[in-house]
């Protein structure tokens, strides 16, 4: 595990009192530390570019291919479809690769994907096959550079400073999630679905620049350090290895599947939910969904503060069991009062569920030894994109039979029981410290 440190002049002065020596990597202040900053930059725009794309590109669609509600649905999962599929392969070529190369190339390698699709509606050439491989690239994209995001930080950070390094990078991501969608608005109002794709070209080109600017160390694979595997499958089952060698992994898969299944049955039947159900007047749903950016960026303010005031592994479970409770609240605004519980819902949500992100992100890359960093991120990362779409979909089946408000608090069940997990066995999680520990000797 590294850190950034500026070089030292060896020239000695020839009076006055000895000069202060630079401070540790360990004492300089996170903003200062470059390497993160370039990270957090470059999070923060290409988070607003892919908030804009998500709006733009369903839009497009509509008015270029006269899209349905299949077409837009089928659209939407082939952004995540790559990532789900490709992500043992990618997890391998993450350990193997020369991360700030890897990260320079997928970023540039959006433009040309994305940008075809303007070029094309302004040829009025567009075709379905186009833009579907337009989102499956970009989503295999977006995908590989999201493992090597994380597998790549703790290179750039020292072990105490992880916690916060993450809690940055999720902050850059929230301002984009708040920012991204206001701007694709104007943009698209102001000009043409089309044109707007043209802001996430912009944002990876800038992406590249700032990968480019990374550590040259972060062009020596772990693995050469660490792994023996030759082939793809002998890389693939060392990564699986880890995973079912470290019970804390197992954990963390099991507790994100069952958040990840109840959220996605409950984020599915939302709107209709409270459209249909508890009769929200349009002010108040957008009033809920800002609810949420709240929740989102105070977990971000205090993840750091909480995490070292309770404990990782005391932050992990009662945040993850936290989470899963606070879905009982969407059921529970039927009974009265709908506006106020789903905005306290949203408030609870946000603030746990983003605690809870951190402080495991950061135990896995504490547990998982660097040379297998990119597999384990990669078949965690396709179990939690996969159980999204899933739980929407059966959500919606069910709901459709039996109602939505029995699906909801089934949906809550599932989602508490997978973070209750975590609990069992006791010392689990004991492991988080003392990897941590031993890291920092």
């Amino acid at each position: 595990m590294g850190s950034s440190t500026a070089e030292e002049s060896s020239v000695p002065a020839e009076s006055g009192p000895p000069a202060t020596p630079p401070p540790a990597p360990e004492s300089v202040p996170l903003r200062r530390q470059r390497p993160l900053l370039l990270l957090v930059t470059e999070q923060m725009t290409s988070s607003v570019g892919r908030q804009v794309t998500a709006l733009a590109l369903p839009l497009l669609a509509i008015a270029h291919l006269h899209a349905g509600p299949l077409g837009s649905s089928a659209l939407m999962a082939m952004t995540y479809l790559p990532g789900v599929l490709l992500s043992p392969l990618i997890g391998v070529a993450v350990d193997r690769a020369r991360l700030r190369r890897m990260l320079v190339s997928v970023s540039w390698l959006q433009v040309p994907a994305i940008g075809s699709v303007p070029l094309a509606a302004a040829l009025d050439g567009l075709t379905w096959p186009h833009l579907f491989a337009a989102a499956a690239a970009s989503g295999a994209l977006s995908s590989a550079q999201s493992v090597a995001l994380q597998s790549c930080l703790p290179r750039m950070v020292p072990t105490e400073r992880l916690l916060p390094a993450n809690s940055s990078l999720t902050g850059a991501r929230t301002i984009g999630l708040i920012g991204g969608p206001a701007l694709g608005g104007i943009l698209i109002g102001v000009i043409d679905p089309a044109s707007a794709l043209l802001v996430e070209c912009a944002a990876y080109l800038v992406g590249g620049a700032l990968f480019l600017a990374l550590p040259a160390s972060l062009n020596r694979s772990p693995q050469e350090a660490g792994s023996g595997a030759r082939s793809r499958v002998e890389a693939l089952k060392e990564g699986l290895a880890v995973i079912r060698r470290e019970t804390l992994l197992r954990r963390q898969a099991l507790a994100a599947a069952g958040l990840n299944l109840g959220g996605g049955a409950g984020g599915g039947l939302f709107i209709l939910y409270a459209d249909r159900e508890l009769h929200l007047p349009p002010w108040q749903l957008g009033t809920v969904y800002a609810a949420y950016a709240v929740g989102m960026g105070t977990g971000v303010l205090v993840a750091t503060s909480v995490t070292r005031a309770l404990g990782m592994a005391r932050a992990i479970r009662l945040c993850a069991v936290g989470a899963g409770a606070a879905l009982f609240l969407i059921p529970a605004a039927s009974l009265g009062l709908p506006f106020l519980v789903l905005v306290l819902y949203q408030l609870l949500f946000g603030l746990l569920a983003t605690v809870w992100s951190i402080a495991m992100t950061t135990g896995r890359q504490l547990v998982t030894p660097a040379h297998f960093l990119g597999r384990v991120n990669a078949f965690l990362g396709a179990v939690l994109t996969a159980t999204l779409p899933v739980g929407a979909f059966v959500g919606g089946w069910l709901a459709s039979r039996v109602g939505i408000v029995p699906v909801l608090v089934g949906a809550a069940t599932v989602a508490l029981a997978g973070a209750s997990s975590l609990w069992f066995p006791r010392d689990m999680l004991a492991g988080i410290e003392r990897a941590a520990e031993t890291k920092k000797s």
